[in-house]
């Protein structure tokens, strides 16, 4: 059951603007209102609406958040409420487009909302009430509630409607009171992030991402083996593989082994030594199923050529590791359920199991088609019963630790809810499977080794991130479009780019968000880059062995396979929030995210396709796909943002330096820039707070290396010393250092070495070598 309602409740505080007038959410009569304003009418009286019993710990704030829930008539594994109409208020959501990936929907009314929405953001407003109070934003969120999870979708003449279900016909429910909560704000980021801290404490399933640790592979360069060689990856092109990358420059910390590595078999194919590896076209290894914990063949006949009596998986990471000092982690792929078609019953050694019949529920039904899906469904599941799905997870992580592996990319997680009819419904069965996860990777991955994928519902968020701290934000990264339309190698991945950014609003609350690989030889690849140097999570690629571009890769990798990293995850712009940067022809997708001393935005013109709701997938829109411009500028960064916030108070003017144009301008925190892009095209903008050196009146403003396309990611230290009359900026990384100064350095030293520099237009540069350790090259500037 859930939390009682009753109860009161102390959470971390919560936001409030000065000046700002109370907020509320109510429902009274047949209205919802927020701050007093009308946003859903004609309530159905079998609404029930519960003032959130969850305090500020600040006794000086309100609560500005309510559960909602329903009667129906009779008890069902399935209701659908409408819960009100929804009419000319702008929305933002997140729904899902398939069924294991979400993405951005826009619209104004009920009847433009999508089938399983996660989440939906309602518009501020700037009228006010006669008391003189705005509209703030309201945040719907459908969560669960005992057995029964919730999603949104468009009801009759725009209702809101809300589809609760068990997923099982033998869990029936009629009384709700907690199956979606909503919540208000000023502020749309401290929004969402005040209603998580809500829900922490009234589910109790889930840990917000700041009360956990990342795993090491968020600060290293990786390298995936999938778009490499899909499902006939082997050791000697792994090698390979790594050692191009080492010989490039750009040394990976990370590989990771993705599908192809594990013994699986056809339920109709003997089980012989080659474990079913002649199964490599696409999707033909979906109905398989793992016959063994152990590698396959291709993996366990290695021998190790520095000990010849090392063999196998352990022998070849050891192997990897001990040759190639930058590879610190290793990581492998494997299903939720162990694999694709999950495991095959009746053979000798695996966990018990039996072949189960998935079922779409009727949301899922209107989701795009997917080959996945499609070979799952039709061949079944080999399901091992969730009261010892912890033998399956033992057993497999238990090996790869044996093996040296440090963690596991956890992909399919969506599945559970297609096989939960005889095992106590979606919830129980969700609950029981990532408990077991997570007790696992706590005893063999160190309690976060964990990429997870294929995962974008809220039954996953709400119920399997104790531990997992990382995972995957948007559909894969198609180097081609799967449905055969050319066009798709340049519009798929602008729908990447969207899918990332608007998807990180609500699940970077639980997951530190990952914009997946992408190819560096790949049409796009500067525009994946850029967006991945700023994006705050981990940077990897799938290119082919010995195929990469390595002036690319250089601006975004450090000589000892380390990364530029921001030091939170990239979000969109307040302007971006409810427009359509797909296909509208118009909006342009703005992301902001925080470095140490800087802030940085990221301009990305990704119109040219995405979502359809008549055909029911994604599709080109060429017709949208033209030069876009937009205005930017300071204001479009949320300063205030994350753990370490950077202060700006009394910051009179910025610098802003343009990646691409190579240009400087100075601006006023109100001041825009106007950026034109063509499609498929980007800009990075590195903005920095000038300070000055009172005792000269000097002005100066860091910059950073602007080689790497994180320039400013490369500041680690930042002292003014008035008295000394110098600045000193500590560098991590090699390559050309700028930094404004209103007036001319007397001298550059690094490290304590008198160096040269130049001073052009106000800008000082100075070159900066890779240093004998990874340690910092201090450059200290005397005015």
């Amino acid at each position: 059951m859930a939390p009682s309602l009753s109860k009161v409740a102390l959470v971390e505080p919560m936001e409030v603007e000065d000046g700002e007038v109370p907020l509320s959410i109510t429902l009274e009569g047949s209205n919802f209102f927020a701050n007093g304003h009308p946003i859903l009418t004609q309530v159905p009286p079998n609404i029930v609406a519960t003032p959130s019993p969850f305090i500020s710990k600040d006794p000086t704030q309100n609560m500005v958040g309510c559960f909602v829930g329903f009667n129906a008539a009779k008890p069902q594994s399935r209701h659908v409420a409408a819960i009100g109409k929804l009419r000319d208020i702008r929305f933002m959501s997140i729904f899902r487009f398939k069924v294991w990936w979400t993405t951005l929907w826009v619209g104004r009314s009920g009847k433009d909302l999508e089938y399983e929405t996660q989440m939906v953001l309602l518009d501020k407003s700037s009228s006010t009430t006669i008391s003189g109070r705005t509209r703030p934003y309201v945040l719907l969120l459908p969560i669960v509630e005992g057995p029964f999870r919730a999603s949104l979708q468009p009801g009759d003449d725009d209702d809101m409607d809300m589809c609760v279900e068990s997923g099982s016909t033998k869990v029936l429910g009629a009384s709700f009171r907690s199956c979606m909560y909503m919540h208000v704000g000023h502020d749309p980021y401290r929004l969402i992030k005040d209603a998580m801290k809500v829900l922490r404490v009234h589910l109790g399933t889930f840990k917000l991402l700041e009360e956990k640790s990342l795993p090491g592979i968020v600060d290293k360069f990786g390298w995936c083996t999938w778009d490499a060689f899909y499902l006939k990856v082997h050791p000697q092109g792994i090698w390979e593989g790594v050692k191009g990358l080492v010989e490039g420059g750009c040394p990976p910390g990370l590989v990771l082994i993705d599908d192809g590595w594990q013994s699986i078999a056809h339920d109709e194919d003997p089980i012989s030594d080659q474990e079913g590896m002649n199964r490599t076209a696409a999707g033909e290894q979906m109905p398989c199923r793992l016959i063994k914990f152990e590698e396959n063949y291709k993996f366990r006949d290695y021998v190790s050529p520095r000990v010849g009596s090392n063999k196998g998986m352990g022998a070849f990471v050891k192997d990897l590791k001990g040759v190639f000092g930058s590879v610190e982690y290793v990581y492998v792929w494997h299903a939720l359920c162990g694999y694709w078609g999950g495991v095959r019953p009746g053979v000798l050694n695996m966990p018990a199991c039996r072949v189960v019949e998935p079922k779409l529920s009727e949301g899922l039904e209107m989701t795009m088609e997917d080959l996945a899906v499609d070979k799952i469904v039709n061949n079944g599941v080999g399901f091992v019963p969730p009261e010892i799905v912890d033998r399956m997870y033992e057993g497999l992580h238990s090996h790869l630790e044996s093996a040296g592996i440090d963690g596991v990319k956890v992909d399919v997680i969506h599945i559970l809810e297609m096989v939960a009819e005889e095992y106590g419904g979606r919830v129980e069965l969700a609950k029981a499977y990532y408990k077991a996860l997570t007790e696992s990777v706590r005893k063999h991955f160190k309690g976060n080794g964990v990429i997870a994928s294929m995962e974008h519902c809220n039954d996953f968020m709400y119920l399997g991130t104790e531990a997992i701290s990382l995972g995957r934000v948007g559909d894969d990264f198609w180097c081609i479009d799967p449905s055969g339309d050319p066009n798709g190698t340049f519009w798929l991945q602008g729908c990447h780019m969207v899918h990332c950014a608007y998807n990180s609003l609500w699940m970077g609350n639980f997951i530190h968000p990952d914009w997946d690989m992408f190819q560096s030889t790949h049409p796009c690849a500067e525009f994946h880059a850029a967006s991945r140097a700023i994006s705050g999570g981990p940077i990897y690629i799938s290119d082919s062995v010995g195929k990469h571009d390595f002036r690319l890769l250089k601006s975004l990798v450090l000589p000892d396979g380390s990364i530029l990293r921001c030091q939170y995850y990239a979000l969109p712009t307040r302007d971006c929030l409810f427009e359509d940067p797909l296909h509208d022809s118009k909006t342009m997708l703005k992301i902001w995210n925080l470095n140490k001393f800087t802030g940085v935005l990221g301009v990305f013109n990704c119109q040219g396709g995405g979502w359809c709701p008549e055909s029911r997938k994604n599709k080109c829109a060429s017709e949208c796909s033209h030069t876009v411009t937009c205005l930017t500028g300071p204001k479009d960064v949320e300063w205030g943002t994350g753990k370490n916030p950077i202060p700006i108070k009394g910051v009179d003017t910025y610098v802003v330096y343009m990646f691409q144009q190579k240009k400087l301008k100075l601006m006023k925190p109100s001041e825009v820039l106007e950026i034109s892009l063509k499609p498929f095209d980007y800009e990075l903008l590195t903005i920095s707070p000038i300070k000055f050196l009172p005792s000269k009146s000097i002005q100066f403003a860091p910059i950073g290396l602007v080689n790497m396309l994180n320039s400013s990611g490369a500041i680690d230290l930042l002292v003014y010393d008035d008295l000394a009359n110098s600045t000193r900026v500590g560098i991590k990384g090699s390559g050309e250092m700028k930094a404004f100064a209103s007036e001319k350095p007397l001298s550059c030293h690094i490290n304590g070495v008198d160096v040269d520099f130049s001073y052009d237009d106000h800008l000082v540069t100075v070159q900066v070598l890779w240093p004998n350790s990874s340690g910092l090259s201090v450059i200290k500037y005397l005015f």
